[in-house]
């Protein structure tokens, strides 16, 4: 029962002070299991992500059920993303309690303008932190900057970018392993 209160408290401190959505988690996420608990090593932590983006839903939950899962089974998986999703719970309640009092406040506006900055440049941290980890060698960056450029400038919907890249990784590989074999 101790790890399952352990695992609830890390998540739960996690998605109250993260604000920004699941993205931003990830780099939270990571300290506290591979870091701090090395519950997971580098590697598993981005498998779990990669995981966790392909599945439906948030990827801070989906990471959270995997990670909880991985520690203690069931009961593991729901005490994490009980943890991770109770904040935004209470806070959206909260919120939504007090949003008629709080009306147009220009410092409230203010405030919220510094939190969207702040949980951008957290996304930016995790995408950086990943690629640096994932991306080795020319073709995993070239392929990683033609999925942006596809899906920021020219409007292609994330599924089809992922189809892509599953296509031409597979493509390489089988081009790649028929150069080593000769």
């Amino acid at each position: 029962m101790k790890q399952l209160i352990h695992l609830f408290t890390i998540f739960f401190k996690i998605g109250l002070f993260t604000i920004g959505g699941g993205l931003a988690m990830i780099p939270l996420i990571k300290r506290a299991v591979v870091d701090d608990n090395k519950w997971l090593t580098e590697d598993e932590m981005t498998d779990c992500i990669a995981l966790a983006q392909s599945m439906p839903g948030v990827i801070a939950v989906n990471t959270a059920t995997y990670i909880g899962n991985k520690k203690r089974g069931v009961w593991g998986a729901f005490f994490a993303t009980l943890g991770v999703v109770l904040p935004s719970f209470i806070i959206i309640i909260l919120v939504v309690l007090f949003l008629d009092t709080i009306g147009e406040n220009r410092y409230i506006d203010g405030a919220l303008t510094g939190v969207k900055a702040a949980s951008c440049a957290l996304i930016v941290v995790a995408s950086y932190s990943l690629g640096k980890q994932i991306l080795k060698g020319v073709f995993p960056w070239v392929l990683a900057v033609a999925s942006f450029v596809a899906i920021a400038i020219f409007d292609i919907t994330a599924v089809w970018a992922i189809i892509a890249g599953a296509v031409l990784g597979c493509i390489y590989q089988a081009v790649k392993g028929r150069g080593e074999t000769q």
